[in-house]
């Protein structure tokens, strides 16, 4: 939402110039990230100044930014009233003699990541913009991501780098304070009553969540990628605006493939879309080609989006056409997950055991992996990690995210279905069968996934990243996160054809982890 550099204990009397807000001594200041769909504001009471930029509210006109003065009575009610806002938000607070302050709303849309030095406290979506900051890596993230079982928490790949994650505060006097939240409450599943209509209360749910935001059909664009949680949101918007919403996928590969283009052929027919329905081809665009920004050693985060070539591809094709938001599905999965004592998942120490290139010292920070997490959030923590993933590559093509089902309202229905709603996905698929498109689009035969596409890109272009690696060196090596000859041993094993999903999928995330050591230090 914004880039930010606070020096505290100095002038805090802002000014907005039109770009960003300033103080006299240009000691401070905040970038908007400017959009149709945020606004910015800012209030003072002569001494504290309170700077806030949010996601609009339909029926609001935007705000003036400039700022404006109040009383303290209405100063301190105003404060209090911003964490009542509906959608997603960034508050800063200043004033002299006393540390700034950074507070993040629940929905963790756009990522915040911090840094400081002696003198001032930073902050962007972009981590990118924090590389002078970075002094190294972190094992115990890494060892999270090289398992792909990461966790929510203030902690990032680098040292140096820091998360601002939902609800929580950073203080900044010099040295850092970054303070969680009280854990959020959930609700858990109810017993349906005899005349319950789930499928309306989903119906309104996600009415709810759409008609929160201003959203343009002009200028909007939702993801169709066959699956259920788009699926589900793209048609309920087409039957409510029939006509004015364009589609946009990735395309997988593998059996999936050709199910999936039939199968949105068959939902695009049955249902008032707009004309336009962009695609690209992930396979061809495939992850760790040669054009993708990651392998050309840009400035790209770690916790990007791992397919980033094609979905950088399609972002661009989206802006070129005049999008300048995305609706997507993300936050479905975690609206209808099992519990862990409805379906007991696998402890981090099983997954290693199946990863021997693993190295040593991320073993070892394995037994302290889910220490220092963020306590229970708004949104599924899951979820807000997905999130952060997708909206950098959005940010920087002028487009805005939105997730439905990450609306208080989709998750408290969520919580409350009983295990049959939930289980695979019966919601989803029941839903889509009420608009009358068939089993082929409700129950596919096929895995629908990118499992395809990761495998084609670690076997054919990321060959040469990895013999690069393994020739060069590697800080992943230094550090003891990776094990070389481990490592080896797997990359020979994929040349000889015996690639195995459950084993091998997770060496995308260590040359992308690789990639990022070589760019950011």
């Amino acid at each position: 939402m914004l880039t930010l550099r606070l020096t505290p204990y100095t002038d805090t009397t802002w000014h907005w110039d039109g770009t960003r807000y300033i103080t006299a001594d240009r000691t401070n200041e905040i970038i908007p990230f400017r959009h149709p769909m945020l606004e910015h504001l800012a209030v003072t009471d002569g001494r504290r100044t309170l700077l806030l930029i949010r996601e609009r509210v339909a029926g609001h006109p935007a705000c003036n930014p400039a700022p404006r003065p109040l009383s303290v009575a209405d100063y301190d009610h105003t404060r209090t009233l911003t964490a009542a806002w509906p959608t997603d938000y960034l508050l800063v607070e200043t004033a002299p003699r006393i540390p700034v302050r950074v507070t993040a709303g629940a929905c963790g849309i756009a990522p915040i990541y911090l840094a400081h030095d002696r003198n001032s406290l930073y902050g962007s979506w972009d981590m990118a913009d924090l590389r002078p900051h970075i002094t190294g890596l972190r094992a115990r993230e890494a060892a999270r991501l090289l398992l792909y079982r990461p966790r929510y928490g203030t902690e990032t790949f680098f040292d140096g780098v820091h998360r601002l994650t939902e609800r929580a505060t950073a203080s900044y006097g010099g040295h850092l304070h970054l303070h969680y939240p009280e854990p959020a409450l959930h609700g858990t599943p109810r017993e349906l009553a005899t005349d319950a209509d789930v499928l309306s209360a989903f119906v309104q749910a996600m009415d709810d969540a759409l008609d929160l935001r201003p959203l343009d059909p002009a200028r909007t664009v939702f993801h169709l990628t066959g699956g259920f949680d788009s699926g589900v949101m793209a048609t309920h918007a087409a039957v409510r605006h029939p006509g004015q919403f364009h589609t946009a996928a990735l395309l997988i590969g593998g059996p999936g493939r050709a199910q999936q283009i039939h199968r949105r052929a068959q939902i695009r027919a049955a249902l008032p879309f707009g004309s336009r329905d962009d695609l690209v081809d992930s396979m061809h665009d495939a992850p760790l080609h040669p054009d993708c920004d990651r392998v050309r050693g840009e400035l790209i985060s770690p916790y990007e989006e791992p397919l980033h070539r094609p979905f950088t591809r399609l972002t661009r094709i989206l802006a070129d056409h005049g999008a300048h938001t995305v609706v997507t599905g993300l936050g479905g999965d975690e609206m209808v997950a099992l519990s862990q004592q409805e379906h007991p998942h696998q402890s981090l120490g099983e997954i290693a055991d199946g990863l021997p290139w693993l190295g040593s010292r991320a073993r070892q920070a394995l037994d302290y992996a889910d220490d220092a997490v963020a306590p229970p959030a708004v949104v599924n923590s899951m979820t807000l990690l997905s999130l952060e993933t997708t909206a950098p590559v959005l940010l920087r093509a002028g487009i805005w995210p939105l997730h439905p089902f990450t609306h208080p309202g989709m998750i408290r229905l969520g919580e409350w279905l009983p295990m049959h709603w939930r289980e695979l996905k019966q919601l989803q698929r029941r839903q889509l069968a009420s608009l009358g498109l068939n089993t082929e689009v409700t129950h596919p035969v096929e895995r629908e996934s990118f499992a395809e596409v990761v495998q084609h890109a670690l076997t054919t272009h990321a060959q040469l990243l990895f013999t690069r690696m393994l020739r060069d060196g590697s800080a992943l090596f230094d550090a003891g996160l990776v094990n070389p000859d481990a490592l080896r041993q797997a990359l020979l094993r994929l040349h000889d054809n015996n690639y195995n999903e459950h084993k091998d999928a997770q060496l995308l995330e260590v040359i992308d982890l690789h990639l990022a050591t070589t760019a950011f230090l």
